[in-house]
């Protein structure tokens, strides 16, 4: 009996979990009506690239009706876009870019991206356009090259128009070559896009019923009542992803150098020096995903060394404030890039706090220039001792616990007056006899 309640146990143990399972996934297991969803917001760098294909593995994998990409962005690399539009056209599931929250744009490479989904929509009180391009170090480029990149851009943004209209197309190019820039509506007049939606809820009841061509095969997307299931950066993702935003490069950057130079004015802790490295690799990934202006660069570094050698050498300020010059100068200039702007009164503030740093390490090396020292022989020149033998000349004094061999500079000193170090000449003491006023 207790091996056949034993099997009933088990049996039953299994249909709870069975019908548990199935529950637990209802949509997806009947109808397939998961929708997953990528969010980001600022430039496009080589990190949401990542972000953007591990979305499209995602959805292909788990059978998503279609994956919606809610973007906010000022544009970015060119050449990581269309590395993403490469990606975004060979996907097997419909992708959507929904251009928001309500202010977002997709301005620049965010053109791009709308264009080259399958479906696109905006928010209320977006924009999308002024796809001219630009150098990303903020340099000007030549005539010539300027038109080799503006042409290329246009053939580009037209073919993922085209499909869309001869409207669509036409404003495209006058996006490129242009700079023009249109509202949600003037979007959707245009056929640039396909819907304009208050929410995500809102653009999921469009979306029901769409179809899309994915090489050559239609699919329908059933999104009425689907599952959202939000795909976040990863924690690694999100951490480089934030590292590129240029207010927070500038800090590191800044930070690692103000360790760096610290521990070469006052080295032994290794602590400051430690902690600048990692501020400096960090700060370099960051420079190096946002392409700043190399002489930017330069004038920072520049500064630096001008506030370095008013430590080593002192000028009494006059080359920390040369250096403090020019550290603004080139944080100035550093991201010029019109995808990387940094914060001009960000910028002032650091530059005064650094100036004030500077200011209190050269007092600090001053103070020790100029402090007398307590150790070695020299530590011992002003010490008072207490004479031990007669000296007359020479005799024994002691100080600091230990008895010393003493030689008097004027005159004979008695056993057990005070006496206060003049010179120390190898391990014997030049002493004189302390002064004492009259009672």
């Amino acid at each position: 009996m207790q091996g056949h309640h034993r099997r009933i146990l088990i049996w039953h143990t299994l249909l709870v979990l069975a019908a548990s399972l199935l529950l637990a996934s209802p949509l997806k297991a009947q109808n397939g009506t998961v929708v997953d969803v990528l969010t980001f917001e600022g430039a496009i760098t080589p990190i949401v690239a990542s972000y953007i294909e591990r979305g499209i593995d995602t959805a292909e994998t788990d059978g998503a009706t279609c994956l919606i990409i809610e973007l906010d962005t000022p544009g970015g690399s060119v050449q990581v876009t269309e590395e993403i539009i490469k990606e975004m056209k060979a996907a097997t599931v419909p992708i959507v870019v929904y251009v928001s929250p309500q202010g977002g744009k997709a301005a620049s490479a965010g053109t791009f991206l709308t264009l080259a989904a399958h479906l696109a929509a905006m928010a209320p009180n977006t924009r999308i356009g002024a796809a001219h391009p630009v150098d990303m170090s903020g340099e000007a480029m030549s005539e010539t090259m300027e038109a080799k990149v503006v042409n290329d851009s246009v053939a580009l943004l037209k073919g993922l128009a085209e499909p869309r209209g001869a409207e669509a197309a036409a404003w495209a190019e006058a996006a490129v070559r242009e700079s023009s820039s249109i509202t949600q509506d003037e979007a959707l007049e245009l056929s640039v896009i396909d819907f304009v939606a208050q929410d995500l809820t809102a653009l999921l009841g469009a979306l029901d019923g769409q179809e899309v061509l994915i090489r050559d095969e239609t699919h329908t997307l059933e999104t009425a009542g689907a599952t959202i299931n939000r795909i976040p950066m990863s924690a690694v993702e999100g951490f480089l992803h934030t590292l590129t935003d240029p207010n927070i490069a500038f800090l590191l950057m800044t930070l690692g150098l103000n360790a760096i130079i610290l521990e070469l004015s006052q080295p032994g802790g290794y602590l400051a020096g430690i902690v600048g490295a990692i501020c400096l690799v960090l700060a370099l990934f960051s420079l190096g995903v946002l392409s700043v202006d190399w002489t930017g660069l330069i004038f920072v570094v520049l500064g630096f060394v001008l506030l370095l050698a008013d430590v080593k050498a002192p000028t009494h300020g006059i080359l920390a404030g040369l250096g403090v010059v020019s550290f603004v100068l080139g944080s100035m200039i550093l991201f010029s890039s019109p995808f990387a702007p940094v914060s001009k009164s960000l910028v002032v503030g650091v530059g005064l706090a650094t100036g004030i740093f500077f200011a209190f390490v050269i007092a600090k090396v001053f103070g020790a220039q100029r402090r007398r020292p307590t150790t070695g022989a020299e530590g011992l020149v002003g010490q008072l001792a207490v004479a031990r033998s007669n000296l007359d000349p020479t005799g024994t004094v002691f100080l600091k616990g230990e008895l010393w061999q003493a030689m008097a500079g004027e005159g004979t000193v008695k056993e057990g007056e005070e006496v206060e170090v003049s010179d120390v000449d190898g391990f014997k003491l030049r002493v004189k006899r302390v002064a004492r006023g009259s009672d």
